[in-house]
């Protein structure tokens, strides 16, 4: 549709930044905290997790950046081995006090949080113990590590998200852990199916511990369109759609999985271990509102049957046209899209995307949308006059607020915006090299420099944004 007229975005509008625990806190083996699987899988890698961004000395200084930019919300992640230490029983208090007064001076300062219950962070002693998420045994602790969230800053957190990217997390290899001796995309299936119980679950208990609470997940989603007009790509992207965005949507949203995915795991012996009970609780724990992570689109085509099969494999150092597509021979493959722009990490460029999936994801589950990710990872170099002029940052952020924009005057309803992220923090796959902040962290992957917190171009643009809700768009 074409709007001769613009709407202004409402004056509820959640204008927010975001972060995650073990990308920017450090302190990761200090004040009561033990390993997460994620913080061991990248250490050393790049810049190790030990010091981040240094966000635990320094979240005053970070908070008072949050006030000066006038965000109305920050979304953050609470690390569950911070908490508990040995993945269940004993609570951490310096791990409690810790978040306790980030969620205070938040408060004090109108900014809304949002937190997210879990963001790769697994205690890696439950790992080392059962296996993690490959066991049924995880969903108890994992309830009861929300119940002690709940129980501590229910009060004063309204805004929750259960797990982040259970939709990526199982396509790359250093979120997760799995058993080299077994099928692998059985272990992916089985896992996928343990984990969403343990969503239903953590939905249930904050319903029954914080009465006024919305709780939902957060999904990384990226379209599917067809290389071509040929049939077969457009069937191709349909089944790319399936099995990486409806079957944890369905999930999720219908308590079942999807038919057409249920056929293909059973076809290939892959179908998760459904137990009594499973699904009832999945079905009745439908969530308030949808988090939908959103950096990039995908073309995928048709590859016949006796394709060999490959695994998504990213470019991590920025050197363009390293990425490797995954494919599932007889159904699709990725593919690079020629009519879009490229990130230095082949990630494409389409703002026009995120109007298309928020039309299509509303259409299909008629549920709020909270955009809980969209930012752009770019090399930023500061200036001898200590500036860091990110007008990529800007054009990106820009171009997807104004297809956001009208996909609500579609009818979409999006009631909040986060940018990935409010200071620089550590790539999951390339360190800080790879930076998505608005503020700039003085370090680098090997030299830990002064971890000065220096306002971006791109913070100053959406302060403008922000003060305006919008109108400077």
């Amino acid at each position: 549709m074409l709007y001769t007229t613009n709407s202004t975005f409402p004056e509820s509008f959640l204008w927010a930044a975001g972060t995650s625990s073990y990308q920017c806190e450090g302190a990761h083996l200090t004040n009561g905290k033990t390993l997460s699987v994620v913080e061991k899988n990248i250490n050393n890698q790049y810049a190790d997790p030990s010091v981040a961004s240094g966000h635990y000395q320094l979240w005053e200084t970070d908070v008072e950046l949050m006030k000066d930019l006038g965000l109305k919300a920050y979304r953050f992640s609470i690390s569950w081995p911070r908490i508990l230490p040995n993945g269940r029983g004993a609570v951490n208090q310096e791990g409690i006090n810790f978040y306790r007064n980030i969620i205070a001076k938040l408060k004090e300062y109108h900014i809304e949080p949002i937190v997210t219950i879990y963001h790769f962070d697994l205690p890696q002693c439950l790992q080392d113990e059962y296996g993690g998420w490959s066991s049924r045994k995880i969903i108890k602790d994992f309830e009861e590590y929300c119940q002690v969230l709940f129980d501590h800053f229910g009060n004063d957190v309204k805004y929750w998200i259960t797990i982040n990217e259970q939709s990526n997390m199982f396509q790359l290899p250093y979120l997760m852990e799995f058993d080299e001796q077994l099928p692998l995309e059985k272990q992916k299936f089985e896992m996928n199916h343990i984990m969403t119980v343990a969503h239903a679950k953590a939905i249930h208990r904050c319903r029954q511990t914080i009465a006024d609470a919305k709780i939902g997940p957060a999904l990384g989603i990226i379209p599917n369109y067809p290389a071509s007009a040929k049939p077969e790509d457009i069937l191709a992207a349909k089944h790319a759609d399936d099995l990486r965005t409806y079957l944890f949507m369905d999930l999720y949203m219908k308590g079942k999985y999807k038919q057409s995915v249920w056929n293909y795991m059973v076809h290939k012996g892959v179908e998760p271990t459904i137990e009594p009970g499973d699904m009832a609780c999945i079905k009745t724990a439908k969530p308030d509102f949808i988090g939908i992570n959103y950096y990039q689109s995908r073309v995928v085509k048709f590859v016949p049957k006796d394709t060999a099969e490959k695994e998504l494999k990213l470019n991590y150092d920025g050197e363009a046209d390293e990425t490797q597509f995954e494919n599932i021979p007889g159904l699709y493959e990725g593919a690079a899209n020629p009519y879009t722009n490229k990130t230095q990490w082949d990630w494409e460029i389409d703002p026009v995307g995120l109007r298309y999936l928020l039309n299509d994801i509303y259409d299909r589950y008629d549920v709020p949308v909270l955009i809980t990710e969209n930012g752009i990872g770019t090399m930023d170099e500061l200036t001898e006059k200590k500036e860091i002029l990110d007008e990529e940052r800007i054009d990106f952020l820009r171009n997807h607020l104004i297809q956001l924009h009208l996909a609500m005057q579609d009818g979409v309803k999006v009631w909040g915006y986060v940018v990935w992220s409010f200071i620089d923090l550590l790539s999951t796959s390339s360190g800080f090299r790879k930076r998505y902040g608005l503020v700039y962290i003085d370090r680098d992957d090997t030299d830990l420099k002064t971890l000065e917190r220096i306002k971006k171009q791109s913070y100053h643009w959406y302060q403008a944004v922000i003060t305006s809700n919008g109108q400077s768009l």
